[in-house]
């Protein structure tokens, strides 16, 4: 692990961290047990406070939300001694009220994806983690406080369905997904924020609303020049808010993500293989005899 730790770790687009204000910036290839991480993790000082970000698609977003290597991105994170994550993430809203350009702070998840992995437990080690708030309530609430302090509109709580991609939803399954009564959706939260969780590391998603997925019929389906074009207005906001964010953020903190695995262990340790029981050391080692 690090010593100067940081003090919040982003996962988004790789102009995030393209801004005024980031000193002694440098680059860290991280190693993992899990392969190759989607990018080098780039870390910097902000605000007077060492900062992490890594590129979830990849420097010029080459990685398709199915390919996004999300056990080494979480890895990476972990290793460095990062505790808390910030999403950035894109998404389509499936509520008139949600609006394009305005930003959501979800509080609930709903995983539609089919060919991910979703775990770092197997080979004869099992344990199940209690995802029933997936997204960090602490670190949910200072990203709102960090939001509202700028001229964005800002939705705090809302389910975030996310499906497998790289394709867009059918209107059959916009409208289905709006009858169940889902907020806003979107590809890579899932299984980012449950990945995170089985991390002991707190999670939030900062959600930039880009369109009307393809429900709406007085607005266009959703397309990438338009994801785009909202996505680059939004830089300079979701820059802004990572900025205040990192301010207030204190460096010791207490809370209940950082135990996730405390009660969630099930395998008898003597029936861990030896193997299994090495690679899996940095999430376990701590409750395990």
């Amino acid at each position: 692990m690090m010593t100067d730790q940081p003090i919040l770790a982003v996962i988004g687009g790789s102009g995030l961290y393209q801004f005024e204000g980031l000193e002694d910036v440098r680059t860290i290839e991280v190693e993992t047990p899990y392969g190759k991480p989607s990018s080098p993790v780039v870390i910097g000082t902000l605000c007077g406070k060492s900062v992490a970000f890594l590129a979830r698609h990849g420097i010029g977003h080459f990685i398709s939300p199915t390919e996004v290597n999300y056990r080494a991105n979480i890895y990476a994170l972990k290793s460095i001694g990062a505790k808390r994550i910030v999403s950035i993430s894109a998404c389509g809203s499936l509520r008139e009220d949600y609006a394009p350009g305005q930003i959501v702070i979800p509080d609930q998840l709903i995983d539609f994806t089919r060919d991910r992995k979703r775990s770092f437990f197997e080979n004869g080690l099992v344990a199940h983690i209690s995802p029933a708030d997936p997204f960090c309530i602490e670190i949910s609430t200072e990203i709102y406080q960090a939001v509202i302090q700028t001229n964005v509109v800002c939705h705090m709580g809302g389910s975030f369905i996310t499906i497998e991609g790289p394709r867009f939803s059918t209107r059959g399954e916009s409208n289905l997904f709006r009858a169940w009564g889902l907020s806003i959706i979107g590809m890579t939260a899932s299984p980012e924020a449950f990945l995170a969780r089985e991390a002991e590391m707190c999670y939030g998603v900062l959600a930039h609303v880009t369109d009307y997925d393809v429900w709406h019929t007085s607005e266009a389906p959703v397309s990438v020049e338009m994801v785009i074009r909202t996505l680059q207005e939004n830089t300079v906001n979701a820059q802004e808010v990572i900025r205040n964010l990192v301010k207030a953020l204190p460096e010791d903190f207490e809370c209940q993500c950082s135990n996730a695995l405390a009660d969630a262990l099930i395998t008898n340790p003597a029936a861990i293989p030896a193997e299994t029981r090495q690679n899996l050391g940095w999430l376990v080692d701590k409750y395990l005899p």
